[in-house]
């Protein structure tokens, strides 16, 4: 019996990255994309168009599309918030956007610079731009689960957002635990709300942060609902620098340990996973907060 495909989108280079205080430059960078690409991972999120003073750690982000021009062992994805963003990762030569629109106003005020209804507006335009352009465009609800300056997020927020997405449908619609307070049974809950909504074709995606140590058990929840994408991070480095305390992406090498063990096809070499992991820690000189790195596969 052929075990079920699970793909592993990973974002260190992007997520991971993003909240270091300490600069890495752009050759580790690379180096750290052409590890990611050689464990199997066949999409990655490479970096972010976003405001260098915002986010200095992704002011090199044109640098490193220029790096990976011309590659295709995988599929690069860029992050934008804004139809500036998606014009700048067009010019990069991005093959793959990953627009962002949040579920709460308190947060897509700080992070999208707009009220969530002001920032939805723009997307018709945003996805017909991408198509011109012959790039995929997808689309993540951030705050999805809660907000660290609103507070608790009511599932009607998120079904609106996604409703108002879907009328210019992307290949793919995301929900993002941003600051890592949901438990399996909110994540069962927004998932089935919004796969009711989300046109035909659309794939879900997940995006758990390990905030409360909860990201593992939501990852399962998300692929008992029907997900088959799922965002990590190796070493489990990352969180958002717009909301206060949001540490920690599930890490990548946990989630294939887990899901291989339960019968699952990720495609990625854990072995190499865990190098790479290793290979993080090294790079930003500190102990990281992935277990699998840590403890290595089993059997040995």
């Amino acid at each position: 019996m052929a075990k079920r495909k699970l793909e592993i989108v990973e974002v260190s280079p992007r997520d991971g990255l993003q909240n270091e205080a300490e600069m890495v430059d752009t050759a580790t960078k690379l180096e750290l994309v052409t590890r990611i690409t050689a464990a199997g991972f066949k999409r990655l999120e490479a970096g972010s168009f976003v405001n260098p003073k915002k986010v200095p750690q992704m002011a090199d982000t044109p640098e490193v599309f220029e790096g990976l021009r011309g590659r295709s062992d995988a599929t690069f994805i860029a992050l934008a918030l804004n139809p500036k963003g998606v014009e700048r990762a067009i010019a990069a030569g991005a093959k793959e956007v990953n627009y962002v629109f949040c579920a709460s106003d308190g947060f897509s005020i700080r992070n999208n610079g707009a009220p969530v209804a002001e920032t939805l507006k723009v997307w018709p335009d945003v996805v017909a731009r991408a198509k011109a352009a012959d790039v995929r465009i997808s689309a993540t609800i951030s705050t999805a689960f809660g907000c660290p300056f609103d507070g608790e997020v009511p599932v009607a927020n998120v079904v609106r957002a996604a409703e108002e997405i879907g009328r210019a449908p992307p290949f793919e619609l995301a929900l993002a635990d941003t600051i890592g307070v949901a438990a399996p049974s909110d994540v069962t809950e927004r998932f089935g709300a919004v796969g009711a909504v989300a046109p035909p074709g659309v794939q879900l995606r997940a995006h758990f942060h390990n905030t409360r140590n909860t990201a593992l058990a939501n990852a399962v929840a998300a692929v008992d609902a029907g997900v088959t994408i799922l965002d990590g991070s190796l070493a489990g480095i990352g969180g958002c620098p717009f909301a206060p305390g949001a540490a920690g992406n599930v890490p990548s090498e946990d989630l294939v340990y887990m899901f291989e063990r339960m019968g699952y096809d990720t495609g990625i070499d854990l072995d190499a996973a865990i190098e790479t992991a290793r290979f993080i820690g090294k790079a930003l000189g500190k102990a990281t907060p992935g277990m699998v790195s840590k403890a290595g596969k089993f059997p040995k």
